[in-house]
């Protein structure tokens, strides 16, 4: 214990003597265990540690084909009666409703869930109770409600006595029955619902009777448990017996798709698989960058080492043991890793917190719970020992082949091959994945200055949105429509609108837009497997394409005379004219059907445009009359040069003065594009901030080597200038080596960031690394680059006294 703290207060000191290389190493290995421990923290929170209910193991998701929503209710409930699989079966969709508490109403975010929800999930209230199948007598049976507990910590301020009480929820009066456990939010991990209902009372909340219809799959998810003994292959297996049966039965209304099962928490493999694969590819990535780290590391531990040469070397001649030394060594390594560890620690604790309490879509209550618990904690332990074992093992060799009296004879002096090393091939690889990430970052900030400024098909800029679902409100039927125009003449009345538009889903709003099966008008059988395409759908009011900026290439805009009285038509963009009508001059005036067999004429044709994301290719869309296809849930797109703030208190005054009972959100066109553009801009911060950890440590990795190589050749530079070399000739000499391989590594890093054009794309729209701004970006990038690592060794090398040097030797 003497001899352990003796080595604690030598360390201490010989890293108080070099605050240089101390700053240097705590910066670098906090980054790089700070990266890792925050991958691993979100790792853990949303693929390795159970969703918070009991028996978790057995509890899996039942998932049909790739689709979100992928279950309609009549299928539910045959396979929770046919299967022998599961103990029981739930079922749940997403709805945003309007509750009314007394005050003013507010939209809420719910979980229609099948009665026997909880009891599968095998949950607790917090207080009251829950609902049950016992509960559930047919359709608009179950007026109750479960509040979540954040809920009723934020609205209801825990009062206890919100049980029995009764509110409105759209316009309905529902009781409150209990409130949910802390912690617990449905079965999806990143969305948090506000409250639980009963589906049955669908009908009564959306005013869609659908319950009973067997082809509208619009449930989101089945979760149950596996009976003991049960295997998950045994399972898929019995429910694609049921899937047999039910194709067969009912042939117009299944589709191909089959069932498989999934672990909760992502919605099954439609997130799971592909969050998986992210997270895992950055921790690959980040336990590269913590290697990288441990390989600079080691070379400025050689470095000093190499300085340190005479100092062990008359340790040893005194009679030290070289054993001591190493041991002395390895003290300093782990108490910088140690020291680093802790630093990127408490960095990720911080990100993890923050990150859980983020929402990046304002509109949705989306959140990602990744609070960090003893496992992120153990991990980042493990990865500062082991990081400080790994480069403190690096000047091994270096002690242990030390010749005490060749030093002290002849000086520090030590040869430095000019054969490639490790070390060599280590830093050339960590420079160019530094010259990749370099890149794609500029890459991925020109593609998201590009995309600010394309075309959508639409032009968000000068434009407001305005969103409420009228069915919040009360409103059923017929009064729908009427409702619309009736808002839409309002709005339009105000000074300074130029226009005012409705549609059912505005274009790139996520989740998505809606997607219907079309037939050509020849077609006799409208299956699904004979369905020309899915196109996106829109209801549209007359005047929405002037307001939204979408150009009419030919024919005509709706009019209000397209109501259920006239015949059905449509305007559809040019992708739909060539894909499904044959012909894009000649695609006015053609009919085509939908799955019901109606045949709709064509009387209008707009220019292609982007619906679900950026960087999807040309997809086929068709614009429907909002009298022809009513929809409870409207948009409203405003055009006006007025200033935003200023017309959306006057709009919101105008409205509440029609009803005050409408729930509203208004916002700028461009502001809601934000969720569209989250991927481009989390992709562009992720590369940004791996770029300057990799430029960081290929900073210290080339600072290393030129260091390690001028302290090597200390005696051989001071000889050189004693014999008149010019500082060039220094220079050359010194830093040639640690140049050459930053020359080398930038090559290979730009040729594969060129390369990697194709996965860029896929996530930043009008990404390109073959953008001349780009390549002139990167190769100025890394010439400031290995001008900062090398600037303290070169100003070392010209300031080597050849007679002081000569005289210590």
């Amino acid at each position: 214990m003497i001899t352990l703290l003796q080595d604690l207060r030598l360390a201490l000191r010989q890293l108080r003597k070099s605050p240089g290389f101390t700053i240097a190493a705590l910066v670098t290995l906090a980054l790089a265990i700070g990266a890792n421990a925050l991958v691993f923290g979100v790792l853990n929170a949303l693929i390795l540690r159970p969703l918070n209910v009991p028996q978790a193991e057995r509890l899996f998701v039942i998932q049909h084909g790739s689709a979100v929503g992928a279950h309609s209710y009549p299928d539910y409930l045959d396979l929770r009666r046919r299967n022998r699989s599961f103990d029981d079966i739930a079922a749940w969709a997403i709805s945003q409703e309007g509750l009314d508490t007394g005050k003013d109403p507010s939209s809420v975010w719910a979980y229609e869930t099948s009665g026997n929800y909880f009891d599968v999930l095998q949950i607790q209230p917090y207080l009251g109770r829950f609902f049950h199948a016992s509960d559930e007598h047919g359709p608009n049976s179950a007026p109750y409600v479960v509040l979540s507990y954040a809920y009723w910590h934020s609205h209801f301020q825990d009062d206890r006595g919100v049980v029995g009480r009764v509110v409105r929820l759209n316009k309905h009066p529902i009781t409150i029955l209990g409130v949910a456990p802390p912690g617990f939010q449905g079965t999806v991990l990143f969305f948090a619902s506000d409250i639980f209902v009963p589906i049955v009372n669908h009908e009564q909340l959306s005013g869609e009777n659908i319950l009973n219809a067997r082809g509208d799959h619009w449930m989101f998810e089945l979760v149950g448990h596996l009976k003991p003994g049960v295997t998950p292959a045994q399972a898929t297996a019995d429910l694609n017996s049921v899937d047999w049966y039910l194709k067969k039965s009912y042939p117009k209304d299944e589709d191909s798709a089959s069932y498989t099962l999934a672990r909760p928490g992502l919605h099954g493999d439609y997130l799971n698989g592909p969050t998986q694969a992210f997270l895992t590819g950055l921790m690959l990535l980040s336990g590269l960058i913590l290697l990288a780290a441990c390989a600079n590391l080691g070379s400025l531990f050689a470095a000093r080492a190499a300085d340190r040469s005479r100092e062990v070397a008359l340790r040893l001649a005194l009679g030290s043991s070289r054993n001591r030394i190493l041991r002395q060594l390895f003290t300093e390594s782990v108490l910088l890793s140690l020291a680093g560890g802790v630093a990127g620690l408490m960095g990720s604790i911080v990100l993890l917190r923050r990150l859980s309490v983020w929402q990046p879509f304002p509109r949705f209550p989306l959140h990602v719970p990744v609070s960090p618990d003893t496992n992120v904690y153990l991990v980042a332990l493990v990865l500062a020992l082991v990081s400080g074992v790994l480069f403190g093992i690096v000047p091994v060799r270096q002690i242990l082949r030390t010749n005490p009296y060749e030093i002290v004879k002849a000086g520090s002096t030590g040869a430095f091959g000019h054969r490639i090393t490790v070390r060599d091939v280590m830093l050339v690889v960590q420079i160019a994945i530094c010259a990749v990430l370099v890149t794609s970052s500029m890459v991925a900030v020109r593609g998201l200055m590009r995309s600010m400024h394309s075309n959508f098909g639409f032009e968000p800029r000068k434009a407001l949105l305005v969103d409420t679902d009228l069915t919040t409100a009360g409103y059923r039927g017929e009064r729908v429509p009427a409702m619309q125009r009736r808002m839409i003449d309002a709005i339009q009345a105000i000074p300074g609108v130029d226009s005012v538009g409705s549609v059912n889903y505005p274009p790139l709003e996520p989740p998505g837009t809606w997607q219907e099966l079309v037939y050509t008008d020849t077609t006799e059988d409208p299956s699904p497997s004979n369905a020309a395409a899915d196109p996106n759908m829109f209801n549209v009011s007359p005047d929405y394409f002037r307001a939204s900026g979408t150009s009419l290439l030919a024919g005509r805009a709706f009019t209000w005379h397209d109501d259920t009285n006239a015949p059905r038509v449509a305007v559809v963009n040019r992708e739909f004219a060539s894909t499904i009508l044959g012909s894009v001059p000649d695609a006015v005036g053609r009919y085509f059907k939908l799955r019901d067999g109606t045949r709709v004429q064509v009387v209008g044709l707009v220019e292609d445009g982007k619906y679900v994301n950026l960087t999807e290719g040309q997809k086929p869309a068709m614009f429907f009359p909002l009298l022809q296809s009513p929809a409870s849930w409207i948009w409203l797109v405003v055009r006006s040069s007025r200033d935003p703030q200023q017309l959306a208190a006057t709009m919101r005054s105008v409205l509440r003065n029609i009803d005050p009972g409408m729930v509203l959100s208004i916002r700028p066109w461009s502001e809601e594009l934000g969720g569209t553009l989250f991927p481009s801009r989390m992709a562009t911060i992720s590369l940004g901030v791996l770029g300057l950890m990799g430029a960081m440590l290929s900073i210290t990795g080339i600072f290393g080597m030129a260091a390690y190589s001028v302290s090597k050749r200390l005696k051989e530079l001071g000889i050189r200038v004693a014999l008149g070399a010019q500082r060039k000739e220094v220079l050359q000499a010194a830093l040639g080596r640690a140049l050459k391989l930053l020359a080398i590594g930038s090559a290979a890093g730009l040729v594969l960031g060129v390369l990697a054009s194709r996965v860029l794309a896929s996530i930043v729209y009008q990404a390109t690394p073959r953008d001349p701004l780009v390549l002139t970006g990167v190769v100025l990038a890394m010439l400031l680059l290995g001008l900062v690592a090398t600037w303290i060794p070169a100003r070392r090398a010209l300031g080597v006294n050849p007679l002081i040097l000569l005289r210590e030797e």
